[in-house]
């Protein structure tokens, strides 16, 4: 076996886009995306022969603390696999050394087990004082029928759904410019009210027009009387629906416009054959003082199953300079209430 550059969006999604655990965090267009914001990425393809049997992408990032790559969602590889886990961690490794990275942070494709953090650990892999993208989301099963999901949400969640068909809501999709620009002003509204950082427009139309590209992105946006309540952004790819950011007006939350735009968006996913509908994160029931327990208790009253990934885990590159990073971050987590 050895890795190789990946040459071509085709060879790239020809390959990962068919893996059963894959969604767009290793797609080519998610790394297009980074591209176009002036950063260097890594691509690489695990062949045995002329077969691929593998792949990861990462982005290294610039920072105060220092430089590092992050792989979201991969790499994706055989995990049973002694040899392909050694040969691809060593590559990631020199990939890391040759990019002048502090450490690289990885956050797999894997779901949480005792076995999946021991082979972390066997290959020299600490686990990250920080999350990397979603570690803990809520995922619906859509070769279920949307009446079958129905009868699994809770009764407030249908409640809800019965309020927004009543009030006559206008459910619009599109991938144009007029839509990802409603997205970026509700965006800003709903960050004030909710008081977090806005993204900028710049990073949301960006990662957008990646995404269109390969017909992967989907405005979903709620109106009444021509006023926006709420929008979903939906990327599709491979076998996974996303729910990859959601907005709302104060009127939206009044007229429960969410699940209608949810609904919709799952037809469009069984219609392009997705099998899985990820509403990703979520935090523990417990947890009341996290900013994000609001919208967990929402997207579990759809029914949804609550899936743990294996958490993010550095590879130290050098030692000295991490200790920054490890001091930096444990502040920002507690500040961030994440």
């Amino acid at each position: 076996m050895n890795l190789v550059g990946a040459e071509s969006k085709e060879q790239w999604d020809g390959y990962v886009s068919k893996l059963p655990e894959a969604n767009f965090l290793q797609s080519w267009d998610f790394y297009e995306f980074h591209i176009s914001r002036g950063k260097k990425v890594v691509r690489k393809l695990v062949f045995d022969g002329s077969k691929i049997v593998g792949a990861y992408a990462g982005v290294v990032e610039t920072a105060k603390r220092g430089t590092y790559m992050a792989i979201a969602g991969g790499p994706l590889i055989d995990w049973n696999d002694p040899k392909m886990v050694k040969l691809v961690f060593d590559d990631i490794k020199e990939e890391g050394l040759k990019a002048g990275c502090v450490f690289v942070r990885v956050r797999p494709q894997l779901e949480l087990s005792e076995k999946s953090l021991k082979i972390m650990k066997s290959h020299g892999l600490s686990k990250a004082p920080m999350y990397l993208s979603v570690e803990y989301a809520g995922i619906l099963d859509l070769h279920k029928t949307e009446e079958e999901i129905l009868a699994g949400a809770s009764q407030g969640f249908r409640r809800k759904l019965r309020k927004a068909l009543k009030n006559d809501i206008d459910i619009e999709v599109s991938d144009s410019d007029e839509a990802i620009s409603d997205f970026c002003k509700l965006e800003k509204l709903h960050a004030e009210r909710q008081k977090y950082v806005a993204f900028s427009s710049e990073f949301l139309k960006k990662q957008f027009e990646a995404f269109r590209n390969g017909g992967e992105v989907l405005i979903y946006t709620a109106k009444k009387d021509g006023e926006i309540l709420a929008q979903n952004f939906m990327i599709f790819y491979g076998p996974e629906a996303s729910y990859h950011y959601g907005v709302s007006s104060e009127l939206g939350t009044k007229y429960s416009a969410a699940p209608l735009l949810h609904l919709k968006a799952m037809e469009e996913a069984r219609n392009r054959g997705c099998i899985r509908y990820n509403l990703w994160g979520i935090v523990e029931k417990d947890e009341t003082s996290h900013r994000f327990y609001g919208v967990s208790e929402f997207k579990r009253s759809f029914g949804c199953e609550e899936y743990r990934y294996t958490p993010a885990h550095d590879m130290i590159l050098k030692p000295a300079a991490y200790k920054l990073t490890l001091a930096v971050e444990k502040i920002r987590k507690k500040v961030r209430h994440v």
